[in-house]
């Protein structure tokens, strides 16, 4: 079925538009805010002065930086969350600057509140620092006249940002969706380059290891992007566009789940010639694939359609001159490793197609997607679930008023004080809910505010109040923009804003270079000490997360070992969960490894559950499609609901470790060559379904052990 195609741009217009059309959904982001805080300051100036205007400024940057790119609706409740917590930060401020041993006191506690907003996960992460950053900006202005002139000014100016980020967010709603399904197929095109990289690398583990980090770091960044993809197309209005956009996006979800079976049965191939041969090509196909997906990706981004379909990869000439002789047993397997590249390949000319203009319909209904987004609205009975000190969260937040609170009265006594927030404000950023990204975010911290005082000492043989004025407003756009992306730009724009925004409000006290430096690397020292204070060390949470995969696998491969009709909702949200259990539990890993020895992750229990976790899932995928294929030819043998009860039952037993020690399956399942079907699937599928099982029944065992050693260590 083919409809009308989507509107396309002039080629007369579109190479004026194209530097605009190439900034990434962050850069053109960090404008956005750049340029409404500009318009708010300068409006103010205007109206009210230069004070008023520098407490308005600092109550629009500290919920500024909860503007993302993000749904309208998504967006104005938290950043309307971030002006309340912030106005009331900046009232204690202004109720106890008076008293600044009670200051700290209060410093402590306001931080402890703020972070457990991190109870609604990390969409709450920007909220819950705006109420520490608007009492850092509080301190620092000069006090008024009137007792809580800061706090008020500082409310108007948070209004005004919502009321600017909300009109803005909905003039950059369609750019923002088109940008995120873009970065989608980016990732999942770098994916597949993963992969290919992983199967072409020479087999010794030395060689091996960095193409694998790549490919679990393409894993998560692809996870991330569908994620945000989600958001957005989920909630567009209804209309062809985002119809196609939404396909795209569904395609691209069941590409990740096939391209993660590309890693079953490799280790048939051996290390000889033609096993070498079959991966190095196998490598090849991935390659064009991404390619492919690449292109697709530049045609979404600049607005543009598909001229033609992508001509399909001829497999025949990939795989031609193989060096494996005709009764090689691996022959019997090698047309299962084409299907699969050409149902990749498939998918792939589906999107190009749908570029063109054709439309198919949706998994499922526009009210069943927004199932898959992400919870909105901050519920008060998260914050209940945390009331324990077990929690990370409640941790955390008792880490971090304790580290704040100390990093102020310690500013009060130190030599140099005119500017005694400043040390609050290093210590506030660099720590983190865990080791790992406390480290990263103090080493990129202190580098950045080295080059950042570079900068500014450059820019003071040239100062002049507008080009400062300017630097300022482009040092926000970079600090915002790349907060997520990297960090050590974001920490050098930050104190070019901090030194500048000190020389405009008293330019008789020069850049504060030298107390700048001094505060930023004792306020990391700080951070990194206190890091070690309550902490959350991941071992704490193995058993939950081990045992969150378990059930998650358990309950995605209930859903798919059934012949009969099932819900489509329910299948594909077992198998997110799934997937983001597996992905938490690999993230935890990966930051267990900087912690101190002692309370590291078991990393080799662990990676070996993740893996086989992995492997589990490719095979559900793979019997997924054979059992669509069988009810697309209207067959339903008995065996095969026999084969499928049965596999179920196994893979019960073995997913649940409250049961008793089961046998362990090995001999056919193990994947001997010699054992294969004699006949090709596409002429016998039942026994490579009941071989699929057995396969997927001893990855259930392996995880079983896996977990087991885990929880033992």
């Amino acid at each position: 079925m083919t409809g009308a195609s989507s509107p396309t741009l002039s080629p007369r217009i579109l190479p004026i538009l194209r530097p605009w059309r190439l900034l990434p959904a962050y850069a053109l982001n960090g404008l956005e805010v750049a340029l409404g805080i500009g318009c708010i300051q300068q409006l103010t100036t205007l109206v009210a002065g230069e004070h008023v205007a520098a407490l308005v400024v600092s109550g629009a940057v500290s919920t500024s930086i909860v503007d993302l790119p993000n749904s309208v609706a998504r967006n104005w409740r938290a950043i309307g969350v971030a002006v309340l917590l912030s106005a009331f930060a900046a009232l204690v401020v202004d109720l106890l600057r008076g008293h600044p041993l009670l200051l700290g006191a209060a410093v402590a506690v306001v931080a402890f509140f703020a972070m457990m907003a991190l109870a609604w996960g990390a969409r709450a992460g920007a909220i819950s620092f705006s109420p520490v950053l608007s009492m850092i900006f509080s301190m620092a202005v000069p006090p008024s006249e009137h007792p809580l002139a800061s706090a008020g000014w500082s409310a108007c100016g948070g209004l005004a940002f919502l009321a600017w980020s909300t009109a803005a967010t909905a003039v950059l709603q369609r750019r923002y969706r088109t940008l995120s399904l873009a970065a989608t197929l980016r990732a999942a095109a770098e994916l597949f380059r993963s992969r290919a990289d992983v199967l072409s690398a020479p087999r010794a583990p030395e060689a091996k290891a960095e193409p694998i980090r790549a490919w679990i770091s393409g894993e998560a960044a692809l996870a991330d992007r569908l994620q945000a993809a989600r958001d957005l197309l989920f909630a567009a209005p209804d209309s062809a566009r985002s119809c196609r956009d939404i396909a795209i996006l569904t395609r691209v979800i069941d590409l990740r789940d096939i391209l993660l079976a590309s890693r079953l049965d490799a280790e048939l191939l051996g290390i000889d010639a033609a096993g070498r041969a079959i991966l190095q090509r196998v490598g090849v196909a991935l390659r064009k694939i991404g390619d492919a997906l690449d292109e697709v990706a530049d045609h979404v981004r600049e607005g543009t359609a598909q001229a033609s379909e992508s001509p399909p990869i001829v497999f025949h000439e990939v795989f031609a001159d193989l060096p494996m002789a005709l009764d090689d047993p691996r022959a019997r397997w090698f047309p299962s490793l084409v299907g699969r590249l050409r149902r990749l390949d498939g998918d792939v000319r589906r999107i190009h197609r749908l570029l063109q203009g054709q439309t198919e319909p949706l998994p499922l209904t526009r009210e069943q997607l927004k199932k898959f987004m992400t919870p909105r609205g901050f519920p008060l009975r998260a914050l209940r679930l945390h009331w324990r000190f077990d929690s990370p969260v409640l941790r955390h937040a008792l880490r971090m008023g304790l580290a704040l609170g100390a990093a102020y009265y310690l500013a009060l006594a130190l030599p140099w004080s005119s500017h005694p927030w400043w040390l609050v404000l290093s210590v506030g950023v660099v720590l983190r809910g865990n080791l790992g990204e406390t480290l990263a975010r103090r080493n990129a911290r202190v580098a950045g505010t080295l080059l950042g005082c570079l900068v500014v000492v450059g820019l003071s043989y040239v100062a002049t109040t507008n080009l400062l004025s300017g630097v300022f407003l482009a040092a926000l756009a970079t600090a915002h923009a790349f907060v997520a992306q990297r960090y050590w730009l974001t920490a050098t724009a930050a104190s070019v804003m901090a030194l500048l925004q000190s020389h405009l409000v008293n330019p008789e006290g020069g850049f504060a270079i030298a107390e700048r430096v001094a505060d930023t690397f004792l306020g990391a020292l700080l951070a990194w000490c206190f890091s070690y204070v309550l902490p959350s060390w991941e071992r704490r949470g193995v058993a939950e997360g081990v045992a969150r995969v378990l059930r998650d696998v358990h309950d995605y491969a209930s859903q798919s070992l059934r012949m009969a009709e099932t819900d489509p909702l329910e299948e594909r949200l077992a198998r997110r969960r799934a997937y983001d259990s597996l992905a938490a539990l690999s993230t935890a890993l990966r930051r267990s490894s900087v912690e101190p020895k002692g309370v590291r992750l078991p990393a080799a229990e662990i990676a070996t559950l993740i893996d086989h976790g992995e492997r589990l899932m490719a095979h559900l995928s793979m019997v997924r499609i054979t059992l669509a294929r069988l009810k697309n030819e209207d067959t339903a043998p008995l065996p095969v609901n026999s084969a499928l009860e049965e596999a179920a039952t196994a893979l019960d037993a073995r997913l649940d470790l409250k049961r008793d020690e089961l046998p362990t399956v090995e001999g056919a399942a193990q994947g001997d060559l010699e054992l294969l079907p004699e006949q090709p699937a596409a002429r016998d599928v039942m026994p490579w379904l009941q071989r699929r099982l057995s396969l997927m029944v001893v990855e259930a065992g392996r995880i079983r052990h896996a977990a087991r050693s885990a929880l033992a260590v």
